[in-house]
This record gives C-alpha cells, structure tokens and sequence, in this order.
C-alpha cells in the first residue's frame, strides 16, 4: 500500500478548525430533496442500510440516534421508493470490528460511520468507497476545509458531520472541594492539581485504557508538543519515526504515570460504557477530570437521570485545552483533533449520496448543534451552538496553530493499531517509549 495515501489527512486541517466559529453559507436545505427516475417513471424500490455509533446511554436517552431516525423518516416520506434501515451500534466494536468484517466479506451497509485519514484511505484503496467529488460536489463546496480528512488524490470518499479538537473535562466543584481556582495551562500545574485532588481523596483523571484509545490520546499530546509540526506531519506520509521526538513522548508519559494521576484498575476500565467507565467516573462525580473529545458532553449526559441531573451536570462541567509541556518542538497552540462522518459503500445505491447529503445539510446540522448539543461542520449551523463548552473549544480550535487528525486515525488501523498496542503497553507497565516507535516501524515496514 502506497505510503502516499495518508497525504490528504492533514491538506487542510487549519482550516477545519477555523470553522468551527465560522457563520456564514450558501444554501440551507429545508427538506430533503427527491431523487429517483426521470420524468414520470416510478423509481424503483430502494433499501438503504445505515450503520451508525449513536446507541444509548445509561439513562435509555439518545438525542443523536432520535435525529438520524427523524432524518430518515423525513427522507423516506419525501422519497417514497426508499426504505432506510438503521443499526446503531457501540463506537468501538463498530469502528474496530463490525465495519472492517463487513467490508472484507463484501456484506458491507450501504451507508456507515467514517472517521477519515489513514482509515478512509485504506478503504479507498481497497475499492470499497465510493467517489462523491462530481455527485456531491455543492455540498463538498459549502463544508469546505472540514471535508479534507476525508478526501484522498484529490477526491471526496465521505462528508463529516462534526468536528473538533480535544481538551480536558473536569468537574468544577471537584476542583473547588480540592482547592484548585484556576484550570492548569502547563504541565506542572496539571501535577500540582492532581496532588490536590488526591490530598482530597478525590480521583483527580478517569482513563478508559480498556478500550486503548483513550489512553493512546495522552502519549498523542506529549508527541504533539514533543515534535515539530514538520516532523508531525511528515510522518503521516513517510512513516518516518527516527526523531527523537517520539521516544520522548513516550518518556513524558512514563513521567507522567509516575504521578499516579488515574483510578485503579485503569487498564480494564472502558471508555464510555457503563457508570463505571471514565466517562460514568466524570459523569456521577466519582473523578475529577477526563482528557477526551468534544463528543464528550452527549456522552457524559447519558448518565443523567433526568432533565433536573442534566442541567446540574451541564452547569458543574468545565473544559479546558491539553496543558503545554515543558520544552519540546512542537507547536505549544497546536491541537489534537477529529471529526465524525459517513461514507457510501461503493455498491450503494445512488440515493446514498443524496441522503449523506440531506444528513449534512444546513438545516439538520442546525438540529444537531441544538438537539443533540453537537459541533456542526456546516458554517451555516455555527451560530446554533449555544453551550459554553463548545463554543470555548472552537474558540481554541479556530486560534490553534495547526490542528492535527488522531495519530491513529492519521496512521491508518495497520501503524495506528500497533502504535496503541504499545502505548497501552505502557500503561500497564509492559512496554516502554522505545518499545512504541519499535513497533510503528515495524508496521510501517508490512505497508
């Protein structure tokens, strides 16, 4: 596989970041368009598979999976022809299992979740995508740099629906209870917070090592700061690992675990799943803070029990950027970012596209900010975004240096998987920095 397909991944992510505060567009769609034949020919019937990430919460609510139902219903009334069929399935199991096996076997849906970079490339190169540049190519228009990370050569394989960066949920009256007034810009104030909030007998960060990637993000952090944007972006497309840079990363983290900042039992503690998962930690007040995406917020509110638990939640979070390391090449602005979107099958039928493109229209990424409490890509929905939190997280976002895609979306699942194998590794006391850039070159070598 050509080391060149990670190129697009990074084309435009400045841009994407920027907007995020953007307010202006071209168009608006009000309704669905209707597709189908030509003239007064009766289309013929046409099944839409969909796979999405949008399952419920603790609490049996889900804002995002009642949208997508409600765009498909909306779809289907205005498209008589077609049936939608919906299968919400959990994050992990859908990106690391459900939609690899159905792609391999050829059984693949017609419409599914796709994160871009190295991931989509990996896909186009199989075949298994299909071109939306010419069909969608308004749409593509009016997202405009949010697209990047999922185009590849110059071509269009999926649209996002959101997009942001990352940055550290905490719990203000956690912070209070241990003495903490201000939110840590640096490292060393980061240190100093967490003993604070163990001399309170407070868990100061819940991890879900469990399911690697959030674990996987903190070493992404050290090597952001750690190595050169040119390094860092180079080595999407060279797989270049030799700078120092990266072992150093490695060697923050070690230091950084030495401190002891996370709940026991880390390393079989998931991610989002159940109320003892980090995110159930940050969300029942049984730890302080969390380093996660912007997503985080519908998440954390799935563990509330009801509306007057939500509001209280809402009002006690606060969110603050990756604090600056000391020293490091990297820019100290940049941040860590990503986004969520859907591909078409290549086999899928043509209403596909014309789907994607109702899901990413103006007005359903309106409803997404509003209803869902999202950050839309559409710069025509930037103005629905009313939470505090978002809004200073596209703030921080549209004054980034660079904003860089996960490491292990930007690798691909080959470099990208053994990357977190190994950075896990570390946290379970296994492996050690050299032993992560060992085995990112080692998968580099089999591409």
């Amino acid at each position: 596989m050509a080391n060149m397909r990670r190129a697009s991944a990074f084309a435009a992510a400045a841009a994407t970041s920027a907007l995020l505060l953007a307010a202006c567009s071209n168009s608006t769609a009000e309704t669905p368009a209707t597709s189908g034949g030509n003239g007064g020919d009766t289309p013929e019937p046409v099944t839409i598979t969909w796979w999405h990430n949008s399952v419920a919460g603790d609490n049996g609510e889900n804002p995002l999976g009642d949208l997508w139902q409600s765009v498909a219903d909306e779809y289907m009334a205005a498209n008589p022809h077609v049936t939608i069929e919906i299968e919400a399935i959990q994050n992990e199991d859908l990106q690391r299992t459900r939609i690899p096996t159905a792609l391999q076997s050829g059984d693949a849906p017609d419409l599914f979740q796709q994160w871009g970079g190295g991931e989509l490339a990996a896909q186009v190169e199989a075949g298994y995508l299909m071109d939306l540049s010419d069909v969608l190519s308004a749409d593509i228009a009016r997202l405009g740099g949010g697209v990047a990370p999922w185009q590849y050569q110059g071509k269009t394989y999926g649209l996002p629906f959101q997009f942001g960066v990352e940055g550290i949920w905490y719990r203000k009256s956690l912070f209070e209870q241990a003495g903490i007034t201000e939110e840590p810009s640096t490292m060393d104030e980061l240190n100093a917070a967490v003993q604070k909030l163990k001399d309170a007998g407070i868990v100061p960060i819940a991890v879900g090592a469990g399911d690697k990637w959030p674990a996987a993000h903190w070493w992404y952090n050290f090597a952001l700061r750690s190595c050169s944007k040119d390094v860092m972006q180079a080595a999407g497309t060279t797989f270049d690992f030799s700078d120092p840079c990266w072992i150093d990363a490695g060697e923050q983290l070690e230091a950084f675990l030495a401190t002891e900042p996370f709940q026991p039992n880390f390393t079989s503690t998931a991610a989002q799943q159940g109320a003892t998962s980090s995110a159930g930690m940050l969300a029942t007040g049984a730890a302080a803070m969390e380093l996660m995406g912007h997503w985080n917020i519908f998440v954390l509110e799935g563990f509330a029990a009801d509306d007057a638990a939500k509001a209280e939640l809402k009002a006690d979070l606060g969110w603050f950027p990756m604090p600056a390391t000391n020293g490091g090449a990297g820019d100290p602005t940049a941040a860590l970012g990503g986004g969520d979107g859907f591909s078409c099958y290549v086999d899928a039928p043509k209403e596909c596209a014309d789907f994607l493109a109702y899901i990413v229209s103006d007005e359903v990424q309106k409803r997404f900010a509003v209803e869902v409490g999202g950050l839309p890509v559409a710069p025509g929905a930037a103005s629905s975004v009313t939470n505090e939190n978002l809004q200073e997280l596209a703030a921080v976002a549209g004054a980034a240096g660079y904003v860089q895609l996960w490491l292990d979306t930007t690798f691909g699942p080959n470099v990208g998987g053994a990357m977190n194998d190994g950075i896990v590794a570390i946290f379970a006391g296994t492996g050690n920095a050299k032993g992560v850039v060992d085995l990112m070159v080692a998968a580099a070598a089999t591409e």
